[in-house]
């Protein structure tokens, strides 16, 4: 699949780093390093515009690396781009640990998922069938 990009930035576009991997890792396109406190959010620009194909999605989520060392972690995770969204890509940033965290221009901030989606029709109705879960919610099976 092609995707239209548009670089309004300084950074190299997203590429995946494996031939698996799914995400392409999103870089910080900033001026000055930005120092995000503890509980701190903020949103930190990438400098890309995509335009996709209808019926996809991009999701942007955490890089793991980044919420392991730093509990630095995407708050809206993941977060959606439709598929009519011209903007230019930001990734909310939160900072969950105790100490202050440095973000610098083109560190790598979080992935860039790309997946098909569906829309539904949603018919309402006045019951729903039975399932053996029936209304058991969280922690319903016991099991931690």
């Amino acid at each position: 699949m092609k995707i239209e990009i548009q670089n309004k930035g300084r950074q190299p576009l997203p590429a995946y780093a494996t031939v698996q991997s799914a995400g392409m890792d999103l870089r910080a396109n900033i001026d000055a390093p930005v120092t995000l406190r503890p509980m701190e959010r903020r949103l930190i620009p990438t400098g890309l515009h995509i335009a996709l194909p209808e019926g996809y999605e991009a999701q942007v989520r955490p890089r793991s690396g980044l919420a392991l060392k730093h509990g630095i972690t995407v708050l809206n995770a993941p977060g959606t781009i439709d598929a009519d969204y011209r903007g230019e890509i930001g990734v909310v940033l939160v900072n969950l640990s105790d100490r202050d965290f440095v973000v610098s221009d083109g560190e790598r901030i979080a992935q860039l998922v790309v997946a098909r989606y569906e829309q539904a029709e949603l018919v309402e109705v006045s019951s729903l069938d039975s399932t053996e879960r029936g209304e058991g919610g969280y922690g319903h099976t016991g099991v931690s």
